[in-house]
């Protein structure tokens, strides 16, 4: 157990140096000087220009560049924002909560939701209840969250008038940006969990239990959909990095206050700090849950606590 704990930690702490290479590598091909973010180039002169660039560094070779920031992320140093100057991870941090908000709810919505559907699916096949769920797996996964997310803007707040349009203050705000979320993974579970439930009532033992006469309802929700949530758990895992990077979207559609929204904002400014340091933040959150999925594996199936 400990050597797979300190396996399962050795190559997330790769994923993220990985992730934070590649993007600092990226944005450091991207065209455009990070100068012209706070200099006008119209009236800065190549003194200026040639002294603001040394002072941050970026007339230094890439390596060396690459080097300086990861002696500053092992300080826990994020770097400082070319707009206001102010340190990019106390902005992260102070945005985070809306976002873990969003998040959360949208992976309720996306779990209850789609295990339930699943699940249902599977034991009404070719039902109406099937076809219901199917519809709504392929709803979830083909639908761009801009468009359902303004779908449900017209209908609940600007027709209805149920819920606000813009802003991140009370769970009234939460309740349609989570819907709009929690619709894209429900759409995965379902697919994943209707099938996985599908093949797992086809083995022996499920037939041995029913011979020997266990409730149909003890068979289904004890046995077979244990072991079929397997997959749907390793589905969930990869779910948080699909929420994260759909904040961006649906902050900026609802007006929420959050790191997808800072992300966005960033981007249009070409204040390269606060992209690294919203995209690095993120990649650990993402690796850390994943990480806490591999273990959870062993929770719910025996065989892989008998197998360590």
């Amino acid at each position: 157990m400990t050597r797979m704990i300190a396996g399962r930690l050795a190559s997330s702490l790769l994923v993220v140096f990985g992730s934070a290479v590649l993007v600092f590598c990226i944005l450091y091909l991207l065209p455009g000087d990070p100068t012209n973010t706070i200099l006008d180039p119209s009236t800065a002169t190549p003194e200026m220009i040639n002294q603001l660039r040394h002072q941050l560094g970026v007339d230094r070779p890439l390596y060396v560049q690459l080097l300086d920031y990861f002696g500053d992320l092992l300080r826990g140093d994020f770097g400082r924002s070319l707009l206001d100057s102010s340190p990019v991870l106390p902005k992260i941090v102070a945005s985070f909560p809306p976002t873990l908000a969003l998040t959360a709810a949208s992976m309720a919505i996306s779990v209850i939701v789609g295990i339930l559907l699943g699940v249902l699916s599977a034991i009404h096949r070719n039902g109406w209840i099937d076809i219901f769920a199917r519809l709504v797996g392929l709803f979830g996964i083909s639908m761009p969250t801009f468009w359902s997310g303004i779908l449900l803007l017209l209908i609940f707040s600007v027709h209805l008038g149920w819920f606000p349009a813009m802003g991140s203050d009370g769970w009234k705000t939460l309740v349609l940006p989570s819907i709009t979320l929690g619709i894209i993974g429900s759409g995965f579970i379902v697919r994943l969990v209707r099938n996985s439930m599908l093949e797992v009532m086809n083995e022996p033992y499920i037939v041995t239990l029913r011979a020997k006469g266990i409730v149909e309802r003890t068979v289904m929700y004890r046995h077979a959909l244990r072991n079929a949530l397997i997959p749907a758990i390793t589905m969930i895992g990869m779910l948080v990095g699909e929420m994260l990077a759909g904040t961006v979207v649906i902050e900026t559609v609802f007006s929420r206050q959050g790191i997808g929204r800072i992300l966005a904002d960033a981007i249009m400014a070409k204040d390269l700090p606060v992209v690294q340091g919203v995209i690095f933040f993120s990649a650990m959150i993402y690796v850390t849950v994943n990480l806490l999925v591999d273990l959870s594996y062993t929770l719910i199936d025996p065989r892989l606590r008998r197998s360590l």
